[in-house]
């Protein structure tokens, strides 16, 4: 089963008139750093489940409200968990699904290395208050490389859906307390432009989620399983916020 770990955003700069530079890896395992609204964590909460491996993370430059990131590393061993998310998490207003009225997103990546299992997903997380237990996760899978696989209760999707111009299969599961919904891509996504709030209503209005949850966080990045020499690099991120 796939397991994930949210780590809340600290307060972040508004963004800089001036594009900021390129700045080195860092390689901890809650490491981070904060490039105007924008938190790009380490964050290698599985690694615990490899019998070996690494991984390293870093910021290549803001300019406007677009970010570029990368991260580089090898999993061995531990099959069928995670090992970590390097993430991007935007300072965002937390306040109820109904009052938001959009998220607009862009991300363009790419993936290299060996034998790669992970996947490259946003991972939202809702609650009744802002600070609380989360209660609601969402994750939306722009690729499943390897094999990798979402939380769910069956193993079959609940529903295929179209939604901002991609195909996607809705999986349902528990996470511990949270009850997690996974969109995933039937065709990988390396250039995605949309909404995320299209994906919060058809959860509102098909699958029962509540509109008086509280939107949390929104990350966005990868979760490796397992393989050799991979990087992910974002040639460009954005979300913003109304």
């Amino acid at each position: 089963m796939r397991l994930t770990t949210l780590l809340t955003a600290t307060a972040a700069s508004l963004a800089l008139a001036a594009p900021t530079q390129k700045r080195a890896d860092y390689c901890g395992q809650w490491d981070n750093t904060i490039s105007g609204p924008y938190t790009v964590y380490n964050n290698l909460w599985g690694r615990g489940d490899a019998t070996s491996g690494s991984q390293c993370t870093g910021v290549d430059g803001l300019k406007g409200s677009t970010l570029k990131w990368h991260t580089s590393w090898s999993w061995t061993g531990g099959a069928g968990h995670v090992k970590s998310y390097a993430n991007v998490v935007t300072k965002i207003n937390q306040k109820a699904l109904s009052a938001i009225k959009t998220l607009p997103s862009t991300w363009s990546w790419s993936y290299a290395g060996a034998d790669i299992v992970a996947d490259v997903s946003y991972d939202l997380f809702t609650g009744s208050t802002a600070t609380g237990a989360e209660e609601y996760e969402v994750m939306i899978w722009l690729a499943g490389l390897g094999g990798a696989g979402p939380i769910s209760a069956t193993g079959q999707p609940v529903a295929t859906v179209t939604l901002e111009g991609q195909s996607w299969k809705l999986y349902n599961g528990k996470n511990g307390q949270v009850n997690v919904f996974s969109f995933v891509a039937e065709k990988q996504v390396t250039n995605f432009k949309g909404d995320l709030m299209v994906f919060f209503s058809y959860l509102t209005s098909k699958q029962g989620v509540p509109k008086t949850q509280i939107l949390q966080s929104v990350g966005a990045g990868t979760e490796p399983f397992s393989g050799s020499n991979a990087k992910l690099s974002v040639s460009a991120y954005s979300l913003t916020q109304t």
